[in-house]
């Protein structure tokens, strides 16, 4: 099938690749002329495991273009996808310029039946604004066109994005339109071939299940940062915590693992943004407002357990920083508690040696030179003066450190772990101090008054 792809951003080109990888004729349209040059080239801007050889092998095979002809792309296409970016506007709602653009841009070159599908994160009732956007452009050129706007929500992992893609748990299609949803299943039927992955809908049922799955698995994290933050109060493990519950079936392992916060792209903004909706329509949503709440003061946990341990004034201190992406297997800083981390220990005084396996070109595009900072070739460079070290992002390879070596390293033989990668223990029996979210010495002593 024929279908163009707007926007080369994380979510466009992770779905062009991949529908082109199944034998559709797909072009990406992106009004950055030398993104699309770059891409040409075999140049990927993103870093996403297994994506740039996707991406180059299905170019070079005639089945994946890019261009920044968007007159071109619509009369190329039966099927469009909208995957541009909807950033928070000033008051945490989805700023959808950017998708509306792409609709008007539709409704103004439309001369064929189309099928127009919102992959992009966007607020209940955009798939009527979409319409009602398209519609108003045929009208002021005097023509008819049949077409049809489906909601099409990602659900892509950042670091298994292409898997994802390729291997779909679900596949959520919001219409009313039923020749649209057999186009799209016709679409999607080499991803689910194993068994049935299609889930329909109507519109805004779709759109409203993205903001809920996200603000879900928020959810989920926010909360076992709660737990972790009561342990340390009342003298639990919350490891021991996480095994205890987790075991429970209705309540599982995924997404229950406490720590320095969650950041990337999608959470914060979609949890901000179903809140703004709520607030919108009359309804307060409490639990949401909440997990943003816990997880903006989670984002300074570690520099608490800093200044637990040091005092406040950090100045001649050096911290080795392990990890600066939001998560691992991904070069995204958005959001990243790292970023936080960062800022503090800077306004303390302190000076950070970093390094992430991904991301170190991300942060120096973010922070440029500085004194205070230095981007380290390996983590064992960065350890090299360090009083401390402090991990923030779980890659694998922070998993199995040298225990006995980094005591000889670090100057105050201190390791703050945000990601709880360690065992305490072995940590402590290395003659390191260990701090842990909810384990090991964040643990504090009783209060004296308190009832077991």
């Amino acid at each position: 099938m024929r279908v163009s792809v707007f926007g080369t951003g994380y979510v466009g080109l992770v779905t062009g690749a991949c529908l082109a990888e199944v034998g559709h004729q797909v072009v990406c349209v992106d009004i950055d002329a030398a993104k699309v040059e770059g891409l040409k080239q075999g140049r990927i801007p993103i870093f996403e495991p297994g994506l740039d050889e996707l991406v180059r092998n299905n170019h070079r095979a005639g089945r994946l273009d890019f261009t920044t002809d968007a007159t071109a792309a619509i009369a190329h296409a039966r099927i469009v996808f909208i995957a541009v970016g909807t950033p928070p506007d000033e008051d945490g709602s989805a700023d959808l310029r950017h998708v509306l653009a792409v609709a008007r841009t539709l409704g103004e070159h439309l001369d064929h039946p189309t099928v127009v599908v919102n992959k992009s994160t966007v607020p209940v009732g955009t798939a009527d604004r979409v319409r009602a956007v398209i519609l108003e452009a045929l009208e002021a050129r005097g023509v008819e066109v049949e077409f049809s706007v489906v909601s099409n929500p990602e659900f892509l992992k950042e670091g298994a994005a292409v898997a994802d893609c390729l291997r779909p748990d679900r596949i959520i299609l919001g219409s009313r339109d039923a020749g649209a949803i057999e186009k799209m299943k016709r679409l999607y039927a080499p991803f689910n071939r194993n068994h049935e992955r299609v889930i329909t809908m109507d519109e805004r049922s779709a759109e409203l299940t993205k903001y809920a799955a996200n603000a879900m698995l928020a959810t989920k994290i926010s909360f076992m940062n709660e737990m972790a933050n009561i342990a340390e109060r009342v003298g639990a493990d919350i490891e021991a915590v996480r095994h205890g519950i987790g075991s429970d079936p209705r309540i599982g392992w995924h997404f229950i693992y406490p720590g320095a916060g969650y950041g990337g792209s999608c959470f914060p903004k979609d949890v901000q943004a179903l809140e703004r909706t709520a607030r919108q329509h009359g309804y307060g949503a409490d639990i949401l407002g909440a997990v943003e709440a816990v997880n903006g003061r989670q984002k300074a946990k570690l520099f608490e357990l800093i200044t637990r341990h040091f005092g406040t004034d950090l100045r001649g201190r050096t911290f080795a920083l392990w990890g600066l992406a939001f998560k691992p297997n991904t070069d995204d800083m958005r959001e990243a508690p790292s970023r936080a981390l960062l800022q503090q220990l800077w306004a303390a005084g302190a000076r950070v040696q970093a390094h992430d396996p991904e991301a170190m070109d991300e942060a120096r595009r973010l922070y440029g030179e500085r004194a205070d900072l230095v981007l380290s070739a390996t983590p064992a460079d960065a350890l090299q003066g360090a009083d401390a070290l402090v991990v923030v992002t779980e890659w694998k390879a922070f998993w199995s450190p040298d225990f006995d070596e980094l005591r000889h390293t670090l100057r105050a033989g201190v390791v703050f772990d945000g990601r709880n990668v360690y065992d305490p223990k072995e940590v402590e029996e290395s003659g390191l101090a260990y701090y842990g979210i909810g384990r090991g010495r964040s643990l504090l002593p009783p209060k004296p008054n308190a009832q077991p």
